[in-house]
């Protein structure tokens, strides 16, 4: 079964948030990527909520309801705002990240070691709730074996270290590192995601590791959208320009 791509809006957000108003709409951005064959939608929250917000929930959640099948994984720290609002949408994934509130994005996975007995009672709490979780962790081999008491579902794979090799031309030794991480995973019965930088220059080697379920990706995608989307834009404008003159 292929790797399903989830679409990490946040970008789109943080672009309508400068404006002051609902331009670009998250919504219809959503809509549109699940119409173009992505498997789910992304957002992670922030408690300035300087990008998506907590009220950009609800919303999602009825876009991803007209697409069958299609999936809205919420990210973000599990203090008791971001849980409640969790909650209260009961999307299909929720993927905890261990950010500071000031954080500018995720560098670093949880160390499930030190607070697996912390994670176990919100992961139970998510569950409860019919949400399936994921823990975002380094491709660490003592992590993954401590993330089984924690109850999680899956595992999402912190890629920066593999994307950051890619672009020197040394990304071998963080590809078997992160598959050495997702052998293991598999081994006890976690599923498993990943993300953080991935691209469309990295992403085919990447996924080459057996058993990654679901991969996000957002910052690199809306960059590349504007990379190769923007000269065809520009070119419309032009072209109505000509056709008034």
């Amino acid at each position: 079964m292929p790797t399903l791509l989830s679409v990490n809006l946040n970008k789109i957000a943080l672009i309508r948030n400068s404006r002051g108003r609902d331009y670009p709409s998250i919504v219809h951005f959503a809509a549109l990527v699940l119409e173009a064959g992505a498997a789910g939608v992304t957002i992670h929250p922030r408690p300035d909520q300087r990008h998506a917000r907590y009220a950009d929930v609800a919303a999602l959640k009825a876009v991803v309801e007209r697409f069958p099948g299609a999936e809205l994984n919420i990210e973000g720290y599990p203090d008791r705002q971001f849980l409640d609002v969790v909650l209260a949408a009961r999307p299909q994934q929720c993927t905890l990240v261990p950010d500071e509130p000031g954080q500018l994005t995720s560098d670093h996975g949880w160390n499930i070691v030190r607070d697996a007995a912390r994670l176990a009672p919100i992961v139970a709490e998510l569950k409860a709730a019919g949400i399936r979780v994921s823990l975002f962790v380094d491709p660490d081999i003592a992590q993954i074996d401590a993330a089984p008491a924690t109850g999680t579902d899956r595992v999402e794979l912190y890629t920066e270290g593999y994307a950051h090799g890619y672009e020197q031309g040394e990304w071998l030794g963080e590809w078997h590192k992160h598959a050495a991480a997702a052998a293991r995973a598999r081994e006890l019965g976690l599923g498993l995601n990943a993300g953080h930088d991935l691209n469309l220059d990295n992403l085919a080697n990447f996924v080459r590791i057996p058993g990654i379920e679901e991969v996000s990706i957002g910052h690199a995608l809306t960059v590349e959208a504007l990379q190769y989307g923007f000269a065809d834009v520009v070119r419309r404008y032009v072209a109505i320009l000509k056709a008034v003159a």
